[in-house]
């Protein structure tokens, strides 16, 4: 059969993971708005019911296409966001100080997933002189960072949200801020490992591909930024003792920029990454 045979069926897949991911998030928000011990429940059952439409989408396609989710936006959009659903439903499941965030991440999740569907669908292929482990290696770091980075947002967010809105009478059912603030801290750290072991696996990829570690075009240029805002951020915290709202505004500024590093500046500028990556 036919590759574009196979493409109605993801399709469908991956529109009903983005359904249960909505179904999911209506379960967290009504037992967040109006209290009761089975919403969050109900609300990770959807989602990780999700996660296996999600996954099952995302192998169809891997079977039909060849490759990876990592080519076109389409696939781009959905692995990233499958990856910020899996990380949330590991981590919420140890630490329940966490599982708040699941009201940020996973709308973020489906918003990302139904943006990539908007688009077009169609199949691009990776010549096989770019092919090697080390790209398989600097996508997957860039997938993990990404998913570390929105829960680290998730948590900075409700941070902001209960610190600004003390009296607001559902602010006692958001964890203490010393734990959202620790949260957000570890997870950006987590990210910022990632991100920083996807910049050089990328420059290891890129020498055995182009004759190049670095070639100063917009993605590396900016996934460089990214890592050193990142890193600022973390080194304010380490050695002036950066906590608190400062802290957690920093963090959303950072997420909101890896947003545009991974998200925005591969498809609106010129570059080795979208001669390929479209």
């Amino acid at each position: 059969m036919a590759v574009e045979a196979w493409l109605p069926w993801q399709a469908a897949l991956h529109w009903a993971a983005v359904a249960f991911y909505i179904l999911a998030t209506w379960f967290f928000a009504v037992e967040f708005c109006f209290g009761g011990a089975k919403g969050r429940p109900r609300g990770e059952r959807l989602a990780a019911a999700g996660l296996i439409l999600h996954t099952a989408a995302l192998g169809l396609r891997w079977w039909a296409v060849g490759h990876g989710p990592y080519m076109t936006r389409y696939e781009v959009l959905s692995s990233d966001a499958w990856m910020a659903v899996a990380l949330y439903l590991a981590v919420s499941r140890l630490r329940g100080g966490l599982k708040h965030t699941g009201l940020v991440v996973l709308p973020l999740a489906f918003l990302l997933m139904a943006a990539g569907l908007l688009t077009d669908p169609s199949v691009s292929y990776l010549p096989p002189s770019l092919r090697g482990v080390w790209l398989v290696f600097h996508i997957l770091f860039a997938k993990v960072a990404a998913g570390s980075l929105c829960i680290a947002f998730g948590a900075a967010a409700l941070y902001l949200l209960k610190e600004l809105r003390p009296g607001w009478r559902l602010s006692g059912r958001l964890p203490s801020l010393e734990i959202m603030d620790a949260y957000a801290h570890r997870f950006t750290s987590f990210g910022f490992i990632f991100w920083s072991i996807m910049i050089g696996a990328g420059a290891i990829w890129a020498d055995q591909s182009w004759g190049r570690y670095w070639a100063w075009d917009p993605v590396e240029t900016w996934s460089l930024i990214t890592w050193l805002l990142f890193g600022a951020s973390l080194h304010a915290r380490r050695f002036h003792g950066l906590r608190g709202r400062g802290a957690a505004w920093l963090t959303a500024g950072c997420f909101a920029l890896s947003l545009f590093t991974l998200f925005a500046v591969p498809f609106v500028t010129g570059s080795l990454h979208t001669e390929y990556f479209k």
